[in-house]
């Protein structure tokens, strides 16, 4: 694909190239036209950027997922490790935005597959009395729903329901005890 898409982005500075070439020598070709081509160039070299950057993007099936045991975060936490909550839901979107966005790049992967944090994952996809329970714990009606526990916090810091890259990697980074 990316060849392809590398070709056409040739083929469109040429043409870029040749209309104002053509233009200079006095063709009348509307600068409209130009201006829109190197619009569509410049964004087809941004998707080529993006796809060429060399992340990895199968890194998701990594992540160590075990089910949402909320009796257990606690004593994760007296242990000293960090326990990362998701609840999500195949239909809920804003949760497939978020594991396409975040929870599924390579960096935050990364940063999750560390030694020292637990992955819980509650998928509400069917009814589940387990994450009921929880959700009612928390105060929250729906997903996707993201909490990190730690030492530090052992309450929990709740992620935006949107979220970012660096809301995790700030969130991981306050949870970390204070050696």
């Amino acid at each position: 694909m990316t060849t392809m898409m590398m070709i056409l982005l040739g083929i469109i500075f040429a043409a870029v190239a040749g209309l104002t070439l053509a233009k200079i020598k006095g063709k009348s070709i509307p600068t409209l036209v130009i201006v829109m081509l190197v619009i569509m160039g410049i964004c087809f070299a941004g998707v080529l950027a993006f796809i060429n950057k060399g992340e990895d993007y199968l890194a998701y099936q990594a992540l160590r997922w075990q089910p949402l045991q909320p009796d257990t975060i606690a004593q994760y936490v007296s242990q000293g490790k960090i326990v990362f909550v998701d609840i999500t839901a195949d239909w809920c979107v804003p949760c497939q935005t978020n594991k396409a966005n975040v929870l599924h790049r390579e960096q935050v992967v990364n940063q999750l597959n560390q030694s020292n944090i637990i992955l819980m994952q509650g998928d509400w996809t069917q009814p589940d009395t387990v994450i009921e329970q929880y959700m009612g714990q928390q105060s929250v009606a729906g997903t996707p729903f993201n909490k990190v526990y730690s030492s530090v916090y052992p309450d929990g810091i709740e992620l935006p329901k949107v979220l970012m890259i660096d809301d995790i990697h700030y969130a991981l980074s306050l949870a970390q005890p204070h050696n």
